[in-house]
């Protein structure tokens, strides 16, 4: 095959000096100033965590429930919203891809056969017409040259919205980690709850033996028994109420992990996950652990990105075409240099006269930058309260715990005193029926108090973070060569 007479050298030659001489337009980035205090005002008495948990990302294992951890396995796998957010991240990633696409040529290649007629005519005969045939084989290519940064600010600015949109994927599967962690507390503290109530309900009805025992004996009245049974029906009313919430929380959970209520059964188990020491961390360091503080500084970083490709539409583009082939009437000596063709040069493009267009756009992406700063700075804003909200929040449950604990002491010894006292036929049954029922309320306060520590707690690691890291990112690299982040794409 015969090469094309393309001047190459010449072509290269221009587009060095071309590329040499390109700019970038616009601002570059610098992140925005916020509010950053060195240590959280509510960090008072914050115990610090062992190392191990400081480094890790899997913030689950603090509470060294293996139930527990095999749910989030399954959630990271199966669950559909962290499906749906993985694949906003792939669309993300692929538009990575198309920007950076269009800092290349673009190069076509085309084939074809045509056949024609015209009639041909004299003064007195019409000779019919006259078939002709054409064979083209040819390729073709363009280049816009990005001699303003046009192009890379658009770059710049999708692979910023990929990296957002990888901050989003960590910030639903963190969300929905804590959503399962807290369901799971819950229901941890409801099973304790119920055997309470297993346990109070044996207590009642030796209750009701005895005063029944006692009425035949002529000691205690008809009053003492139906008194007695009273409290006994309501006792096991409650403890049945508590199976409908256990299952809508353990149907909640299914959910979670992507499998259908009737396929997960969650065991009842003897004991309640362990209170963790939560990692402690700076204040400062808030910026780079949560990922929505990230989305939100990669959604300036990508309006910031396109102020310059936008100032770029005030310049000229310039765009480098050529195109070269064969033509010929008959395909068999098609490929000859006879018949070859070809065409190079460049094309300049500049809108003269917009009636305020571009002065508009340019307007509206400044605000929109403006916008996007505003939100990242509110949303640091939210975090830091956030944070103190659920440190104030552990600390204040952990004294009402404490204080919570000796009035339940203080109630058992009372019930202690008191049922001593009925058996001796001192007091009469209403006395006992009304400790029995302050004890048993005092021990589901202090239940339901150990729940909201547990839930508080899994609050406070997912405001910090969790174990997540700004790190995490591809930090620049080209979002392309990734891989796609583990848990969501098995589950489609």
């Amino acid at each position: 095959m015969t090469p094309l007479p393309v001047p190459i050298r010449t072509l290269a030659a221009l587009l060095v000096a071309t590329s040499l001489g390109a700019c970038t337009l616009g601002p570059d980035y610098q992140r925005p100033q916020t509010p950053v205090v060195a240590e959280f005002k509510q960090a008072e008495g914050w115990k610090p965590a062992t190392p191990h948990a400081l480094d890790s990302s899997q913030w689950w294992l603090l509470y060294d429930d293996p139930v527990l951890t095999g749910l989030i396995e399954r959630l990271n796998v199966d669950n559909q919203n962290l499906a749906a957010a993985e694949a906003r991240y792939r669309q993300a990633r692929a538009l990575v891809r198309g920007a950076r696409s269009e800092l290349f040529p673009a190069v076509g290649a085309s084939a074809g056969v045509t056949r024609a007629a015209q009639g041909s005519r004299t003064t007195s005969v019409s000779t019919g017409s006259s078939v002709s045939e054409n064979y083209e084989l040819g390729i073709n290519a363009s280049w816009e040259l990005d001699l303003w940064g046009r192009l890379r600010r658009t770059l710049e600015a999708n692979r910023a919205n990929a990296l957002a949109s990888e901050a989003d994927l960590a910030a639903v599967r963190l969300s929905l980690q804590a959503e399962l962690a807290q369901t799971y507390m819950q229901l941890r503290v409801l099973d304790e709850q119920r055997r309470l109530f297993a346990a109070t309900i044996d207590a009642y009805e030796r209750s009701l033996e005895l005063t029944r025992n006692q009425y035949r004996a002529g000691i205690a009245p008809k009053s003492d028994v139906t008194q007695a049974v009273a409290q006994l029906r309501s006792a096991q009313a409650q403890a049945v109420d508590l199976l409908w919430q256990r299952a809508q929380l353990e149907h909640a959970i299914a959910v979670l992990v992507g499998v259908p209520p009737s396929e997960l059964d969650i065991a009842v188990r003897e004991d309640v996950p362990e209170l963790p020491d939560v990692p402690r961390i700076m204040a400062s360091e808030l910026l780079e652990r949560r990922p929505d503080i990230a989305t939100a500084e990669q959604d300036v970083i990508a309006a910031n990105a396109l102020i310059g490709a936008t100032q770029a539409a005030w310049y000229p583009d310039l765009t480098l075409s050529a195109s070269g082939g064969y033509s010929n009437s008959a395909v068999a000596d098609l490929i000859s240099v006879p018949n070859r063709f070809w065409s190079l040069g460049p094309s300049m493009a500049l809108t003269l006269l917009d009636f305020g267009g571009r002065r508009a756009e340019l307007e509206r992406v400044e605000a929109s930058y403006d916008e996007t700063v505003a939100t990242y700075r509110q949303t640091v804003l939210d975090a830091f309260r956030e944070v103190e909200d659920y440190l104030v929040q552990l600390r204040v449950l952990g004294e009402e715990a404490q204080i919570q604990q000796e009035a339940l002491e203080a109630a058992q010894d009372s019930l202690r005193l008191i049922q001593n006292q009925y058996q001796a036929g001192i007091v009469d049954f209403l006395s006992v029926a009304t400790l029995q029922t302050n004890a048993l309320n005092t021990e589901r306060t202090n239940l339901a108090l150990l729940g909201d520590r547990l839930v508080t707690s899994v609050q406070l690691i997912a405001a910090l973070g969790g174990g997540w890291q700004v790190a995490n990112l591809a930090d620049g690299a080209p979002v392309a060569d990734e891989q796609p982040q583990a848990g969501a794409e098995a589950g489609r």
